[in-house]
């Protein structure tokens, strides 16, 4: 199963990195995107570091029940999925950029499932939170899903019925880099940022 993700990621980072993909020319004050992408420890840890992301909350969506504890979204029943909700300036970084950076750190290509992480509230989304988004977000995911040879699971949708994660859950990897989930899973994909867009690593 590991080698079989990683020849799918990085088959995807260097598509990804062999495009020259327009940027998102949306005008005004900061933007919000909201990102499923496994466990949201790991998708808030790589974008609190991205130049022109203001601010990143994890938290839950696009379930059927009101403000959910972790415990009810873990069980499966509540059709939550865990994401991170950024806030960028598109002045900085464009939506095109974000998705660009999410597709890497992220296997678009396993239903409901991120590596060990196996559950409905791991699948892979985007929420949009303005419909003016939705084109953006469905033309690179045909791209990506073209150059995946028609795999990617990624579903787009509206956001709703977002409610923030507890308070322990925000910036768990900044206070806990050496717990073991941390050290093994989180710290990896961090790197992998790093290295792969040095050029959008907040300075």
């Amino acid at each position: 199963m590991g080698k079989v993700m990683s020849k799918v990621t990085k088959s995807l980072k260097s598509w990804v990195m062999s495009q020259a993909l327009p940027l998102h020319d949306n005008l005004g004050d900061y933007h919000v995107i909201t990102l499923g992408g496994g466990c949201f420890w790991c998708t808030e840890a790589v974008f609190v570091r991205v130049e022109g992301v203001v601010d990143v909350e994890s938290g839950y969506c696009n379930g059927h029940v009101q403000n959910p504890t972790y415990e009810q979204v873990c069980d499966g029943n509540t059709g939550h999925v865990e994401v991170v909700r950024l806030r960028y300036d598109p002045k900085v970084t464009s939506l095109r950029e974000l998705l660009e950076i999410f597709f890497v750190i992220h296997d678009p290509t396993t239903l409901n499932r991120q590596g060990n992480d196996v559950g409905t509230q791991y699948r892979s989304g985007i929420y949009l939170s303005v419909a003016g988004d939705l084109e953006v977000a469905k033309s690179f995911v045909e791209q990506v899903n073209k150059a995946m040879n028609g795999k990617v699971v990624t579903e787009i949708e509206m956001l709703d019925n977002y409610s923030a994660a507890e308070d322990y859950h925000q910036d768990y990897f900044e206070n806990h880099p050496n717990q073991g989930y941390c050290a093994f899973v989180v710290a990896p994909k961090v790197k992998k940022f790093l290295q792969t867009f040095s050029n959008k690593v907040r300075a």
